[in-house]
C-alpha cells in the first residue's frame, strides 16, 4: 500500500509549492476523507447494523490479519488512509457514523461509506435508469454530514478557528465514482452509456472540491480510479473468447481500463482548471492509482509470495 501510494503521489503531484504542512514544516493534525470502500474505515457496516443487517466486510475474514477483528474495513488488513495516517503520526481516523462524540475526531474523520456513488442515487436512476442498491450515501450526502459536523468540530477542537484546523488538516477527495460505473455495468447499460456519465460523475467530485476549498482546505488527494478491468466481478461479467479484449501483461479487459483512462484523464483535465484559479500555496495533489497498482498485476511477483491460481490463460 505504501508502494502504491508513493508512486502514485510522486508521478502525478501538482506543480504548486506545498504549504508548510505538505514541505514537513508542520505535521498535519488531522485528515477529513470522502469516498467509498477503498477509503471507508467502518461507516457502512454502521449504518447496516442500525437497520439491522450487515454485509460480508462486517465479518471475519475482514480484518483478521491486522485488527485481528473486523472493522467494516473492506480489507483482511489495513486501507491505505491507515497508512497515510501512520506515516503522519495521526491516529487511524474514525468512521463518522462510528464517533460516539466530536471528541472521537480530534484526528480528524472518515466520511467514506461503502456502495458511495459520486452522483446522488435518485439522479443516477432518473437520468440514466442506474440502480443503486442500499442507502443514498453518495459524495454530496458526506459533504452534508461534514456541513453539519464543522461548527462542533471547530469549536471544540480549534477554539472556534476552522481556517486554522482546515489548513493543518490533510484532505482525501476520493476514489470516488467507481461504483457510479460498476451499478451502470451490472445493470447491463452499454459502454456508450456506462460513457455519458463520466462528464457527470467527474463533474460532481470537482463541485465537491470546490466546496471545500471554499470551506477552507489547501492541501487535498484526488485520487482517480482503479484499472477496474482487472475486477474479479467484471471479468466474470464480461467473459470472451476473443484473446484481443484481454491485456497480454495482465489477463485484465481492455475496453473497461480503456474507458477509466478516459475517467482519470478528464478529472486531471479539470483539476489542472482548478489548480489555475487558486493560489500557489493550494496543493491539489492527483493520485494515479491506476498506473500504481497496474504494476502489480503486470509483475505481481515482485511485491509479495505469488502463486497463479490459473497457470494456463483461458479466456472463456
Amino acid at each position: 500500500m505504501v508502494i502504491i501510494l508513493t508512486a502514485g503521489i510522486s508521478s502525478s503531484s501538482s506543480d504548486t509549492t506545498p504549504t508548510p504542512a505538505a514541505a514537513g514544516g508542520r505535521c498535519f493534525t488531522s485528515i477529513f476523507s470522502f469516498g467509498d470502500s477503498i477509503t471507508d474505515t467502518g461507516n457502512h457496516c454502521h449504518i447496516l447494523s442500525k437497520a439491522g443487517r450487515s454485509a460480508n466486510n462486517c465479518l471475519l475474514p475482514y480484518g483478521e490479519t491486522f485488527f485481528h477483528r473486523p472493522t467494516g474495513r473492506s480489507s483482511d488488513g489495513r486501507l491505505i488512509i491507515d497508512f497515510i495516517a501512520e506515516h503522519l503520526g495521526i491516529p487511524l481516523v474514525q468512521p463518522y457514523f462510528g464517533g460516539g462524540s466530536t471528541v472521537d475526531f480530534d484526528g480528524g474523520v472518515n466520511f467514506a461509506v461503502g456502495t458511495a456513488t459520486a452522483l446522488d442515487s435518485d439522479f443516477l436512476e432518473r437520468r440514466a435508469g442506474v440502480k443503486v442498491t442500499g442507502t443514498n450515501v453518495s459524495l454530496n450526502v458526506q459533504l452534508d454530514h461534514f456541513r453539519r459536523l464543522i461548527p462542533s468540530l471547530c469549536r471544540l477542537l480549534y477554539a472556534s478557528d476552522c481556517n486554522n484546523l482546515f489548513r493543518n488538516s490533510l484532505f482525501i477527495l476520493g476514489e470516488i465514482g467507481g461504483n457510479d460505473y460498476n451499478f451502470a455495468l451490472s445493470d447491463g447499460h452499454s459502454l456508450k452509456q456506462v460513457q455519458d456519465l463520466v462528464p457527470l460523475v467527474v463533474g460532481s467530485i470537482i463541485s465537491a472540491l470546490k466546496e471545500i476549498i471554499e470551506l477552507g482546505a489547501v492541501n487535498i488527494l484526488v485520487p482517480g480510479n482503479f484499472p477496474m478491468g482487472c475486477l474479479p466481478f467484471l471479468l466474470n461479467k464480461f467473459p470472451s473468447t476473443n484473446a484481443g479484449d484481454f491485456d497480454p501483461s495482465t489477463g485484465c479487459l481492455t475496453w473497461v481500463n480503456e474507458f477509466v483512462e478516459y475517467h482519470n484523464d478528464l478529472l486531471q483535465t479539470e483539476l489542472d482548471r482548478i489548480r489555475e484559479l487558486h493560489p500557489a500555496d493550494m496543493n491539489i495533489i492527483y493520485v494515479d492509482y491506476y498506473n500504481a497498482l497496474l504494476r502489480i498485476y503486470q509483475a505481481p511477483k515482485q511485491f509479495g509470495k505469488w502463486k497463479d491460481p490459473y497457470p494456463t490463460r483461458l479466456f472463456v
